[in-house]
């Protein structure tokens, strides 16, 4: 326990020495020497020897002796600060000297050249943003020089840091998905509560999916607000094989979670191999009549997005 205490003195000797001044003590002994007075060396008064061996091994020493010795001679307070400093930058852990700094900067910029989220669209009462282009989030030009793989990797990088939906969706899969989108726009999606399921409408307009709830469609008909819009880019799809996927909501009524989970649901039901499942969007589509709610909720729950959030242990809302 001694020794704790020892070396916690050890460790503020330093802050404590330059709080005090030691400057004032080297410029009191230069002002004692005319007058052929001694005074006692103070602590920390001279360079140590091993700091001054230090800077002798730098191979320009020599060079720059005279005005080290000069500088040490006039002024000893700014030498000592001086050696200080030196003595700091060598304790600071590699990589400190703004490295870190220097590489964040570069992501940034690089942020900058590669997405312009923003500019060139309009924003609706909604809150949400009408025409929303791919040129308005991403320097499609820029990314042209890019591979696939480079483009989604910045892609989820940039969404990843945002309150947002958002994915990379392979051409053959968007192809599927959206020719039956021609055929049958409309679906109903079942989102999970804590007291049950909440219906969700989800209406395809070009290639923007808009989500309102059930309820708002039985009151308000086709003026309902849209409460989450999908905006899906096939911009780079046949040069680069993908599809960008962003997503805006209102946050009011729908989470993160929420809408991430309606984002599942779309592949599910639009991108589906099987036969049954696109079925119920088939039918919804053309033979109302027939559909069936819990028809949804079993699917859910057999493809297991529903098993993750059953009721009992339904998100936030």
């Amino acid at each position: 326990r001694s020794a704790g205490r020892a070396e916690g003195s050890a460790a503020m000797a330093g802050p404590l020495c330059q709080g005090w001044g030691l400057g004032a003590a080297l410029w009191s002994r230069a002002a004692l020497r005319p007058l052929g007075l001694l005074a006692p060396p103070a602590r920390g008064m001279l360079a140590p020897p091993a700091r001054e061996a230090a800077l002798e091994e730098n191979p320009f020493y020599g060079k720059y002796r005279h005005k080290i010795q000069e500088l040490r001679r006039s002024s000893p307070d700014v030498f000592e600060s001086r050696m200080e400093k030196r003595n700091e930058v060598k304790k600071q852990p590699v990589g400190h000297s703004k490295q870190g700094e220097f590489i964040r900067c570069m992501e940034e910029k690089a942020r900058q050249i590669f997405f312009a989220e923003g500019l060139g669209s309009k924003t609706s009462k909604g809150g949400f943003t009408k025409d929303k282009t791919l040129d308005s989030i991403l320097n499609v030009e820029m990314v042209k020089e890019k591979t696939a793989e480079e483009i989604t990797q910045i892609w989820n990088q940039y969404f990843s840091a945002k309150d947002t939906v958002y994915a990379v969706i392979p051409a053959d899969k968007f192809d599927l998905m959206w020719k039956r989108a021609q055929n049958c726009p409309s679906f109903l999606y079942a989102l999970p509560r804590k007291e049950g399921y909440e219906f969700f409408v989800g209406q395809w307009s070009g290639t923007e999916l808009h989500f309102t709830s059930l309820i708002n469609v039985q009151t308000q008909g086709e003026s309902a607000p849209s409460q989450l819009v999908l905006y899906h880019y096939p911009d780079l799809q046949k040069e680069k094989g993908i599809v960008l996927m962003t997503a805006e909501m209102d946050s009011k009524f729908l989470v993160v979670h929420d809408a991430q989970c309606l984002a599942n649901q779309v592949q599910l039901f639009y991108g589906t191999e099987r036969s049954e499942t696109y079925g119920l969007v088939e039918t919804f589509n053309h033979r109302s009549s027939e559909f069936k709610y819990m028809s949804v909720i079993a699917e859910l729950e057999q493809s297991g997005i529903g098993r993750e959030l059953r009721p009992g242990q339904a998100s936030d809302k």
